[in-house]
């Protein structure tokens, strides 16, 4: 109070030094007062901000931590300068401007809401250093806070909106709250997706069902793509064409997603596609066609051991190996379906420790499907394509060596009829007919 006393009396004489006739009520010494307050503020205000440009940052460079660089990098420092001026005008007000004085309680609120603002900022910037500490940590690959933090703000807002409010109008927030009550209804369908996401994202975390970096296919929206960010009410997706898909937080738990990280973080990336043979290439193989397979090396000891099998198993039926029709015989593409497991299991990039299988599935129009399960032990996107087109490179091409072709339907053959314009048995021609009455017509006329 000295202190005050002593600042208000030095002001006074000096303004009565410059106006002997000056007042302490008039709007002469109130807007002197106020001006003073201002440049004091502004001073004071400068002088923070060259304190935090130089010696606040040097010693953040200095600093071994990284929170310290976050927090400058976001402004935590300079949004805390805004305080200072603040301060000043709500120190310097009751003491330089007199309390009867319409004026008196304008600068004091306004200084007020001025450092509720400023704290509110401040606040912000805390947070957001918080979320990039935690980004840059382990724990990110485990849960995303990004939610979190936006439910933060939001909270922080309604709080420092209420003591605005509060402030304005001499009311205690208490009071002000009671009122909101009856618009809760109104409240909750403004925040009907703040609500929804901010569930959706407890669940999320909770249950670690989605995070940042995680290829995600959603067909409804047309989402095939990696995840960006997963905010309160909107997640933003990256699609593999490099167009950014925005959709609702809750969607992620309301909708069907299919979440491709199991394969991200398993051994291996399904390769997953089928080979139409043309069945009038199937066919019995011979001791010619058997002696030739013996030459690959991948199945040589499955041919010996083939034909071992089926002579123990004549000789044990009695059945004569030139009986074509009791007779068991090795196939063609039986044989080709053999090496290409072992042409599998003795490739590199095939990870063996998951399933591998050669299949047949139930033939149709296009002939008889000769499919591939295995899984590639590449799983990026474009070193996965090579392997798999590289593995089925090799099929096409080795198809021939076992008396296979793959179907393929002629385009030029496709609305071809060989019997169009040949005669049916037992209906004449039309030609013919016409060629015939005419021959009877010149019999008759001769």
């Amino acid at each position: 109070m000295q202190i005050a006393s002593s600042i208000r009396e030095i002001f006074v004489h000096t303004v009565k030094d410059i106006f002997p006739d000056l007042t302490t009520d008039t709007i002469l010494y109130n807007s002197l007062g106020i001006i003073a307050i201002f440049l004091v503020a502004l001073t004071f205000y400068v002088i923070s901000r060259v304190i935090l440009k130089v010696q606040v940052a040097m010693l953040v460079k200095k600093s071994r931590n990284s929170w310290d660089d976050a927090l400058y990098s976001h402004g935590f420092f300079r949004r805390l300068t805004h305080l200072v001026p603040a301060l000043v005008i709500f120190l310097l007000t009751p003491v330089l401007i007199n309390e009867d004085n319409l004026i008196y309680g304008f600068m004091l609120k306004a200084s007020l809401l001025y450092m509720m603002l400023t704290a509110l900022l401040g606040i912000f910037a805390l947070l957001n250093t918080v979320q990039d500490v935690y980004n840059a940590s382990y724990l990110a690959k485990r849960a995303s806070i990004t939610g979190f933090i936006q439910v933060a703000k939001l909270a922080f807002s309604v709080i420092v909106l209420l003591l605005c409010i509060s402030l304005v109008v001499n009311k205690s927030p208490l009071i002000i709250m009671s009122g909101l009550t009856a618009l809760a209804a109104v409240l909750l369908l403004i925040f009907r997706d703040t609500i929804l996401g901010f569930v959706a994202g407890i669940q999320i975390a909770a249950n670690r069902m989605f995070n940042t970096g995680d290829w995600i296919q959603i067909t409804k929206f047309e989402v095939d793509g990696e995840i960006l960010e997963i905010g309160l009410t909107n997640v933003k997706v990256q699609n593999w064409d490099k167009t950014i898909s925005t959709l609702p937080s809750y969607s992620l738990t309301t909708e069907a997603v299919k979440n491709w990280r199991g394969m991200q973080e398993s051994g291996g990336r399904r390769i997953k596609r089928a080979v139409y043979i043309d069945i009038h290439s199937v066919k019995l193989c011979d001791a010619d066609m058997l002696d030739r397979f013996r030459h690959i090396r991948y199945i040589t000891e499955y041919i010996d051991n083939k034909v071992s099998e089926l002579q123990a198993y004549h000789k044990d039926s009695s059945i004569d190996e030139t009986d074509l029709l009791n007779k068991r015989s090795m196939t063609n593409i039986g044989t080709f379906r053999a090496y290409l497991e072992s042409y599998l299991k003795k490739h590199k990039d095939i990870n063996q420790s998951l399933y591998l299988m050669v299949r047949q599935l139930p033939p149709n129009e296009l002939g008889l499907p000769l499919e591939i399960y295995c899984f590639s032990s590449k799983k990026e996107w474009v070193q996965y394509e090579k392997v798999q087109a590289d593995i089925f490179d090799h099929i096409l091409a080795m198809m021939p060596m076992f008396g296979l072709r793959a179907y393929q339907r002629d385009s030029h053959l496709m609305n071809w009829d060989p019997f169009a314009n040949a005669p049916h048995p037992g209906i004449q021609h039309k030609a013919d007919v016409t060629e015939s009455d005419n021959e009877t017509e010149k019999s008759s006329e001769r």
